[in-house]
């Protein structure tokens, strides 16, 4: 979890996950438009705001792309993704941060959903 002088910052709780995505074009709101990226990414946690994942490429923070989030159970929703930090993890890796951008509440109760399903596999 992320504290800041011992007072958790996030609102929600980080799930694990494993999930690879495809970025092919990456926007900002002033209709810059990169095509063509082919970047790989690995989700390793999700909460309600959003995801934490790792990548070879060089994304840059404040960029958004679009995915689509599938769960073990079958649920999945499709969401436009803000990357909002970036750090080297080693290995020519980054570790980034994103937020959805807009998830509509219906479908961030999805990862609801999933984390009660990680609760009855434990």
């Amino acid at each position: 979890m992320s504290y800041v002088n011992g007072v958790e910052r996030r609102r929600y709780k980080r799930l694990p996950i494993e999930l690879k995505l495809e970025i092919d074009e990456l926007f900002k709101q002033d209709n810059v438009v990169v095509k063509n990226i082919g970047a790989s990414i690995l989700v390793y946690n999700i909460s309600k705001s959003g995801i934490g994942f790792i990548s070879e490429a060089d994304l840059p923070v404040g960029y958004y792309f679009r995915g689509t989030i599938q769960f073990d159970n079958g649920d999945f929703f499709r969401v436009v993704i803000k990357i909002v930090r970036s750090a080297e993890s080693g290995q020519n890796k980054k570790d980034y941060g994103a937020e959805f951008v807009g998830l509509a509440p219906f479908l961030a109760s999805k990862v609801d959903n999933y984390e009660k399903s990680l609760q009855l596999s434990n």
